[in-house]
């Protein structure tokens, strides 16, 4: 009994002490493995590539839509009623052509009685003439022949101009695109008779926005890409001096050949415009990035292998590059890894994807 009391005591002081072994252990630290200093890191590598500094012609992409650069309402210049339509919507007029006629409403009976009165006024100044040449007629009453002759002739005019207004005809080349009058319809003065688009030139009309103004010159290239497939060539003849109330945009027209007729008013277009050519630098999409503020640019690597941030302004913009302002031909531009570094950290520069891949 007494041995297993002892026996029992000497496995407690056994653990007690094993116990506490570990406990002594842990206590002592063992020391961390010592951190590389950032002089001894090999620097990041980074892909780079030469920037090239060339004149690029920019190109404006907005929405328009054509217009007829004449388009002229025919209004009727009296009274009358409709007797005569010489022709139909969509049909081809020149200037002078007869559209319609209206009504005599004895007219032609004014201008026959003027004409009779002139005749009067002419006969009586002609014998009175004779008569003063032979002294048998005052001359000074003559004047007042000759001013009853002026009168004569102007109400002849006037009336033929009264009959001249029943003839409405077309004061340009074109198409009637609206003929709004019927046979026998009466009009007032100032009525519509007839719409006329001129279909060649025609203009493609857009808007453009108030910081790109700048870059536009009159007689600058454009291309029309019509919704209906069609691509036609034209050249900017009119910018806006004023800006739009709503969008604050500026009206720009783009005139081009529509000689065919082809191509109708209205139709909605995408204007290509080419802007004055300016020296910029393509850049892939990927490689821009944004500074602490916030700024837009490129990273670039200078003759210390050290990290500078460029800002840049956008120009041009394609499927997988941009154009952008704002390098110096020569500069190295990072393509890769700009995202993992920052300014002022030394790189290691390398030109090709095998040397970035390499440990």
């Amino acid at each position: 009994m007494k041995f297993a009391r002892l026996t029992a005591v000497g496995v407690i002081l056994f653990t007690a002490l094993w116990i506490g072994s570990g406990y002594l252990r842990s206590s002592t630290p063992t020391p961390p493995p010592a951190r590389m200093s950032e002089a001894e890191r090999p620097p990041f590598r980074v892909l780079v590539e030469n920037v090239k500094v060339e004149t690029h012609a920019r190109r404006l992409a907005l929405t328009g839509r054509t217009q007829s650069d004449q388009r002229v309402l025919v209004s009727a210049r009296t009274n009358g009623i409709v007797k005569r339509l010489a022709v139909k919507r969509g049909a081809v007029v020149q200037p002078g052509d007869l559209i319609a006629e209206l009504s005599d409403e004895a007219r032609e009976a004014k201008v026959a009685e003027a004409k009779a009165r002139l005749s009067q006024r002419a006969a009586e100044l002609d014998a009175r003439q004779q008569l003063a040449q032979r002294g048998n007629f005052p001359t000074l009453n003559l004047e007042q022949l000759r001013a009853e002759k002026e009168a004569a002739e102007a109400s002849l005019a006037s009336a033929e101009a009264e009959l001249a207004r029943t003839r409405i005809t077309a004061p340009i080349s074109g198409i009637v695109n609206e003929l709004p009058v019927e046979m026998g319809q009466g009009v007032q003065m100032g009525a519509t008779i007839a719409d006329l688009i001129a279909p060649d030139p025609m203009l493609a009309v857009t808007e453009v926005p108030e910081r790109r103004l700048a870059g536009l010159r009159l007689g600058d290239p454009a291309t029309l890409k019509l919704v209906t497939g069609e691509t036609r060539e034209g050249r900017i003849s009119f910018i806006a001096r004023r800006p739009s109330g709503q969008t604050r945009t500026y009206r720009v027209d783009v005139t081009f050949a529509n000689g065919d007729g082809a191509i109708a008013d209205g139709i909605a277009a995408e204007v290509l415009l080419t802007l004055a050519p300016v020296a910029a630098s393509r850049v892939p999409r990927s490689a821009l990035t944004f500074s602490p503020e916030g700024q837009l640019g490129l990273r670039i690597v200078d003759e210390g292998n050290i990290v500078r941030f460029r800002p840049v302004e956008l120009v041009d913009d394609e499927t997988t590059h941009l154009w952008v302002t704002g390098l110096e031909q020569g500069m190295r531009l990072i393509t890769r890894g700009q995202d993992f570094i920052r300014e002022g950290q030394k790189v290691e520069p390398v030109t090709s994807v095998e040397a970035l891949a390499k440990p």
